[in-house]
């Protein structure tokens, strides 16, 4: 009897001590994937980069989350292998545990230390993502995953230490010129030129930047009836009819990531998601909404990234070649001295439309792996500016965002058609380039 005392002593003390224990997290690795993806996000707006960095941002990290995620299932194919310039990924050790989202978590900020500027921020926040994964299981699996998902993203970083961003940097200002139909800094601040060097980035997966040309923009001309004057009437007289959803539609699609404010005397930013990180809020959309694993969502943040950063390889290669001059330059000059468009125009020349171009090419890359006719609520500015809209299909939101940059009055409608076109043609590319699945 005494012995049977003891022993229900010493499980009732185990009982009290066990309900006493934290109880380990429950972890949802696709909601890790999309939260890591929202920091990086709100990094690259608080340090304000442009919209073509921020593309080369969510491209490196994003790749390297993948490469390491894709393990956790074998029929998934490597994308760097398939990429330019990138050398052999490292692979886990046979019979060997890993947790692959937490590999995959540290791949993506090993790279992004590297691209953004507050590293303090993205460190705190990882931590405790670390720490939530430290919980879950044993040491060996812990710091085996994290070993692993730095070696990805080590070998991620050499590949952008030769892509021609780091050479490029402490280039001197482009100004452009004053002359018929060249691009010249815009009102109402007058900054030069953003990244005329963008052209010469070594793409991801397309053969180069000039691969997808376009023919030239309007000839000058002084002629009433010239397509050069008709193009300035069409968005001068537009924008003096707006309706209210067309501005409405303007200002959805926006991403300008630095609008300076004036009252009077008073100016301040207006820090604002940029045109890429719009779309990787679109994927991060289309994956909740179909449930989408770890893997998948992996998958198709570095699809997405891949075909923001090659579309803005070659937008921004036409831009620059042409360097054609954006309307508020046009109509102030010839129509309407003190004219402003509904969406401040953003710091370099017009032609082609590049958030037109970037949209296109993500449409496409998008729609390759949720399908056509994807209805969806696009909720990613609901945050900064209020706004949500609906569509029928990637591609249509897409044909909106091109539209949506005539309706600001800061592109002409052939820079708006043509944008859409090369974005299109990238990213048809693209899905046929590379082979997801073996």
């Amino acid at each position: 009897m005494k012995y049977i005392k003891s022993l229900l002593a010493i499980i009732l003390g185990a009982l009290v001590l066990a309900s006493c224990q934290k109880p380990k997290p429950v972890i949802n690795e696709s909601d890790i994937l999309h939260s890591n993806e929202e920091q990086l996000t709100r990094v690259i707006i608080y340090d304000v980069f442009t919209p073509p960095v921020a593309s080369r941002i969510y491209g490196y990290t994003n790749l390297a989350s993948y490469e390491a995620m894709r393990f956790a299932d074998p029929k998934y194919n490597s994308l760097a292998a398939q990429l330019k310039g990138f050398g052999k990924m490292p692979e886990p050790q046979k019979g060997k545990i890993y947790n692959y989202t937490l590999a995959a978590t540290k791949a993506f900020f090993t790279v992004a230390h590297k691209v953004t500027f507050s590293i303090d921020t993205l460190k705190k926040y990882e931590n405790k993502v670390y720490g939530m994964f430290k919980e879950t299981m044993d040491d060996s699996t812990y710091n085996r995953s994290i070993a692993f998902g730095e070696q990805v993203g080590k070998v991620i970083l050499k590949r952008a230490a030769v892509d021609n961003y780091p050479q490029t940097r402490g280039k001197p200002k482009y100004l452009g010129n004053n002359g018929h139909a060249q691009w010249r800094p815009t009102p109402p601040d007058y900054f030069d030129g953003v990244e005329y060097c963008w052209g010469t980035m070594e793409p991801f997966a397309i053969n180069s930047s000039t691969q997808f040309p376009l023919p030239k923009p309007a000839a000058y001309s002084a002629d009433t009836n010239s397509e050069y004057v008709k193009q300035a009437k069409q968005v001068y007289w537009l924008n003096k009819h707006l309706t209210d959803e067309q501005r409405t539609i303007a200002r959805f699609w926006d991403d300008n990531p630095f609008v300076v404010v004036h009252n009077g005397h008073m100016m301040f930013a207006d820090k604002k998601i940029t045109p890429g990180g719009h779309w990787i809020g679109i994927t991060s959309i289309a994956c909740k909404q179909t449930k989408a694993n770890a893997i998948k969502t992996a998958q198709a943040y570095a699809l997405t990234s891949i075909a923001l950063y090659d579309s803005f390889i070659c937008s921004w290669e036409a831009k620059y070649e042409y360097s054609s001059i954006r309307p508020v330059s046009v109509i102030n000059e010839t129509i309407d001295h003190d004219w402003l468009p509904l969406l401040q125009t953003p710091p370099f020349p017009e032609y082609p439309a590049g958030h037109a171009d970037i949209s296109g090419a993500s449409a496409e890359v998008l729609t390759s792996l949720f399908g056509d006719n994807f209805k969806f609520q696009d909720t990613t500015e609901r945050r900064y500016i209020g706004l949500q809209r609906n569509f029928d299909s990637f591609l249509k939101a897409a044909d909106e965002t091109a539209m949506s940059r005539n309706y600001g009055g800061i592109h002409f409608l052939n820079g708006v058609k043509m944008g859409a076109l090369q974005g299109h043609e990238v990213g048809k590319f693209i899905v046929q380039k590379l082979k997801l699945t073996n």
